[in-house]
């Protein structure tokens, strides 16, 4: 990570049971099918968006808007049965060469495992990025599962500048996906789809450098937009200290290998 860009990533398995745009779930006004020739599918007058991923090619779509701060959800089911090799990836991202990257990634797996960063792949389940000026709160069904905070302070980048759009895209990646790249596709089980329904966002839209928020403040969001100054409170703060406890499988604050210069200057924040 560099001063002048911003990726946060989470992997992570789980087993779990102003003036501000609120955008209901409409695919059709709300999303672009990107690429994928045809492998992209709004359906359901627009209630449902499938992506698909065969030998020959993935999908991929994005937000028609900009976003600068928000609450987004989206309510999504991973490829079921033997998933091995393909990736699903949902994300928030700005352009350039410096870019604030924000993602859910969930690397498939064979029948019978789980996950990673997932549960009963036969079920919807939302997943949740709340982005402000102070932290950034990923969640699972309504459960906390990482919580970065602001600490640009100590010299932390945070991304706050840059307007993003949501993506997401299902594509192959079985030379690293499972289980270091030990287990490969199985094509005899394509087409593999991945759904998406349920999208909201209570966010401040950003077009031609204005946002739809008066200004980055409190102030300017109605009673009904608490997201803007959000935190966790104690039991929010204690299911998430859970997930990480039982369900964590890398934290790159303990990788002493990767950082051999020492470890990043967050990691030595309570």
């Amino acid at each position: 990570m560099s001063s002048s860009s911003f990726n946060l990533t989470l992997l992570l398995p789980l087993i779990v049971g102003c003036l501000m745009a609120a955008s209901a779930s409409n695919f059709y006004q709300n999303f672009d099918i990107t690429w994928g020739d045809g492998r992209g599918k709004i359906v359901n007058n627009g209630e449902v968006l499938t992506l698909s991923l065969d030998k020959a090619s993935g999908s991929g779509f994005q937000s028609m808007n900009e976003y600068l701060f928000g609450k987004i959800d989206m309510q999504l089911k991973l490829v079921p049965g033997n998933s091995a090799g393909t990736v699903t990836a949902y994300y928030l991202s700005s352009k350039g060469s410096a870019w604030d990257e924000i993602d859910f990634e969930f690397l498939g797996n064979l029948s019978g495992d789980p996950y990673i960063l997932h549960t009963n792949v036969f079920n919807f389940h939302t997943y949740s990025i709340l982005w402000n000026p102070q932290r950034i709160i990923f969640s699972v069904d309504g459960t906390p599962i990482r919580e970065f905070k602001n600490m640009e302070s100590i010299g932390v980048p945070f991304p706050k500048n840059q307007p993003m759009r949501i993506y997401s895209s299902l594509w192959n990646a079985d030379d690293w996906a499972t289980r270091g790249g030990l287990v490969k596709t199985d094509w005899t089980q394509a087409p593999f789809t991945a759904s998406y329904r349920n999208f909201n966002a209570d966010a401040c839209v950003s077009s031609n450098g204005a946002s739809s928020c008066k200004s980055n403040s409190p102030s300017s969001a109605s009673t009904n937009n608490t997201w803007f100054s959000q935190q966790l409170d104690s039991t929010s703060q204690q299911r998430l200290q859970w997930v990480q406890k039982n369900y964590m499988i890398y934290n790159y604050c303990t990788d002493a290998k990767r950082f051999s210069q020492g470890l990043p200057p967050e990691c030595n924040m309570s």
